[in-house]
């Protein structure tokens, strides 16, 4: 979907599974929403990689993109992202090179360095407390193993190799947003969870980019969480699933969606209800008259080239209602 004002807007989802729902019910509604967002004119549908999450079912990310691509037609399916320390790039690139192959032209490979999960799944992984440090060569590695294959190239990504499958750059802090400049390659910032940082990393991420084969100038999109209602007060309300769901993360607990509650008061301290806040600060809520002002709003300080949106109801009707909201609004 394209706004009024020229900006492609996009889905993130994590297959999440509400209280009392189930993995296999979490995944017939990540392809209901994928084929809804498609018809209602969103540009791409992007899955995130976790571990170990109780709540979270896109542990095995490139499969789940392929269910999703295998259901729709034209929407652009991808990761938002894959945790590539965690990964052989070889691997990567053989998977993406398959789903390439399986949907030309619509797979999209978007790369972090975090783990996407807690140290001792990080371990569980075979990932090393410094896999990070070590994300420059190994994306180096992926980018040469979807590149074009060279005359007696010992090693290739079979299939994969020339597929040159558009590999998107993902941080919550200036990191990547300063590696996707240096390397000309297009960035996107998770504001759905992280947004202290957002107009920092984008400023650095316009001021040292480097024009590439891939872009000729800078493209960042943004992660946002959104809830869109028919009213103010109906999206306040299913927003509490949302605050509730992050309140579990922050004390370590299994993050299942649960159901909307009357008020958040008497369900969190002062210091919880702060880290709550800081994760959801750049949420727009309320109804369409109200989401349509604060994403024009948002638009205009970010100067974003494209926004992902995220939605985290307990309902999946109110989920789809949400992002039919958000497009009735441009």
């Amino acid at each position: 979907m394209t706004s009024r004002a020229g900006i492609p807007f996009s889905v993130l989802d994590l297959a999440s599974i509400r209280e009392g729902g189930s993995v296999a019910e979490s995944f017939r509604n990540t392809l209901t929403l994928a084929q809804h967002a498609e018809q209602w004119g969103y540009k791409r549908f992007w899955l995130a990689e976790h571990h170990n999450m109780a709540g979270i079912a896109s542990a095995a990310t490139a499969v789940l993109i392929g269910h999703v691509a295998g259901g729709t037609k034209t929407i652009r399916v991808g990761s938002g992202g894959i945790m590539l320390p965690n990964h052989a790039p070889l691997v990567i690139a053989e998977q993406f090179g398959t789903l390439e192959h399986l949907y030309p032209g619509r797979i999209d490979l978007g790369l972090g360095r975090a783990a996407g999960c807690d140290q001792f799944t990080a371990q569980a992984l075979g990932r090393s407390p410094s896999a990070g440090d070590h994300f420059p060569e190994l994306l180096e590695q992926l980018r040469y193993f979807l590149g074009p294959v060279a005359p007696n190239q010992r090693i290739q990504a079979v299939p994969g190799g020339g597929t040159n499958v558009p590999v998107w750059l993902l941080g919550s802090s200036t990191f990547s947003a300063h590696l996707a400049a240096t390397l000309g390659l297009p960035f996107a910032f998770a504001g759905q969870f992280a947004p202290a940082m957002l107009l920092e990393a984008l400023a650095i991420y316009r001021e040292y980019f480097k024009p590439s084969a891939t872009l000729a100038k800078p493209y960042a999109m943004v992660g946002l969480p959104v809830l869109a209602a028919e009213s103010d007060e109906q999206a306040a309300h299913l927003a509490t699933s949302a605050r509730q769901r992050i309140l579990r993360l922050v004390r370590g607990q299994p993050i299942f969606t649960p159901p909307p509650v009357a008020s958040m008061a008497g369900l969190w301290n002062a210091e919880e209800q702060r880290a709550v806040e800081a994760h959801l600060g750049a949420a727009v809520v309320g109804g369409p008259g109200t989401v349509k002002r604060k994403l024009r709003d948002f638009l205009q300080q970010t100067n974003a080239d494209e926004l992902i949106l995220h939605t985290d109801c307990y309902r999946a009707e109110d989920r789809l209602r949400s992002y039919e909201i958000v497009g009735g609004c441009f």
